[in-house]
């Protein structure tokens, strides 16, 4: 894909070879089984590559059409497609969920004593958005409510959303509505409310409205027939291969349609996304969102109370956070080499993009490592995600 030379983009070609030294490094140290890294500046992609593998075991490289499973970079693509709907006057932000959702008018809050209460609030598509709803995950184990969602086996891909949500709303909510950040099962909940809203099911509106319009001919919640031998193996720590039986089994339709997390793509489709929010919304023509609406979802929404965003592993110092993605607010706090209003997020299987609209800069790594040992405990990593920001920025030269 790519389409200029680095120094057409004020890149210098002889510095970027560090970055595909970082790459290999993460490779031959056992970090990541293969990577697929792509940088573009102005729209035009300068620097696109392929490293490791896809297969360790059959030794099959990573190639440009390899699938992925991008998990939670579903999130910001399940969020366009309701910001799309709220363009359209379907709901106020600061509307009651339960409005859409009546399932929401009951739930509760665990208390402190360990009694459920009534939320001081209720829940709204804002908090869904910005995730201060009060739901959460189960693999972040420092409630009582995650144990709760583990459970409840709230991930379950055979339980259509219809029936996945009466399971969610049964259990309590972790805080109260609109008092902490806290990473969840939230963007599932939105993708559910496109349904409710667009009575169409989640597959069939992204489809109709994002993915033909954008030409994303590979993204979808499962992998056909046709398609299932370029999809890659996903890796735990020490590159044991997880199955099917631990996180479902992707070369087969689900009826759990997760709009957080459940999407398959390739490098070429996610870019395509990507260069619509880089545009503000328009690509080729296609327009998804007003300019307005973009700067709005890629606007920092968390007061400054809740911030540090707590997530797995750690804060995510000097950032806060939009409507499905992240926000960068202060580079030194976080520790990377980036621009104020840096934007973006990443998926479970260390899936990441971020666009830089201070310096017009996209990038995307895809790979699939999750960071479990064959256990299923958290395993320490490097943040290789900060180390790619140094090595792209080192090497722009303006």
């Amino acid at each position: 894909m790519q389409t200029i030379t680095p120094e057409q983009t004020g890149f210098s070609t002889e510095r970027l070879r560090r970055l595909d030294s970082l790459i290999e490094r993460y490779i031959e140290t056992g970090y990541v089984p293969g990577v697929q890294m792509l940088v573009a500046r102005h729209g035009q992609v300068f620097y696109d590559r392929c490293f490791g593998w896809m297969n360790v075991e059959q030794q099959r490289p990573t190639v440009p059409d390899t699938i992925y499973r991008i998990y939670s970079m579903s999130k910001p693509i399940t969020t366009v497609a309701a910001l799309m709907l709220y363009e359209q006057g379907h709901f106020h932000l600061d509307e009651p969920v339960s409005a859409f959702i009546p399932e929401f008018k009951d739930v509760q809050v665990l208390g402190e004593n360990g009694a459920r209460v009534p939320p001081k609030r209720p829940v709204t598509i804002h908090h869904l958005m910005t995730h201060t709803a009060g739901l959460t995950y189960d693999f972040l184990q420092t409630s009582p409510v995650d144990r709760l969602y583990e459970s409840a086996d709230l991930r379950n891909r055979a339980v259509p959303l219809q029936e996945w949500i009466k399971k969610l709303t049964a259990l309590p909510l972790v805080n109260h509505p609109g008092t902490a950040w806290r990473y969840s099962m939230a963007t599932d909940v939105l993708g559910y409310l496109v349904e409710v809203i667009a009575g169409m099911p989640l597959d069939t509106y992204l489809q109709k409205h994002i993915f033909e319009p954008l030409g994303m001919v590979d993204t979808s919640f499962y992998t056909p027939p046709e398609k299932a031998d370029r999809l890659a193996t996903l890796y735990g720590w020490g590159m044991w291969e997880i199955g099917a039986d631990y996180v479902g089994d992707f070369t087969q339709p689900t009826q759990w349609l997760s709009g957080g997390g459940g999407l398959l793509s390739t490098m070429a489709d996610y870019l395509r996304f990507c260069l619509m929010l880089r545009n503000r919304g328009e690509l080729d023509g296609v327009r998804l969102l007003g300019p307005r609406t973009i700067d709005f979802m890629t606007s920092n929404h968390i007061p400054q109370a809740m911030l540090p965003l707590k997530s797995e592993p750690d804060p995510h110092y000097g950032y806060g956070f939009g409507l499905g993605v992240d926000v960068l607010l202060d580079p030194p706090a976080a520790g990377r080499m980036a621009s104020v209003g840096e934007f973006g997020w990443g998926g479970a299987a260390y899936t990441h993009f971020w666009i830089d609209p201070a310096e017009d800069i996209i990038a995307i790594k895809m790979t699939q490592m999750m960071y479990r040992d064959s256990d299923g405990n958290a395993v320490p990593r490097r943040d290789m995600n900060t180390d790619l920001r140094t090595a792209v920025y080192q090497a722009f030269m303006e």
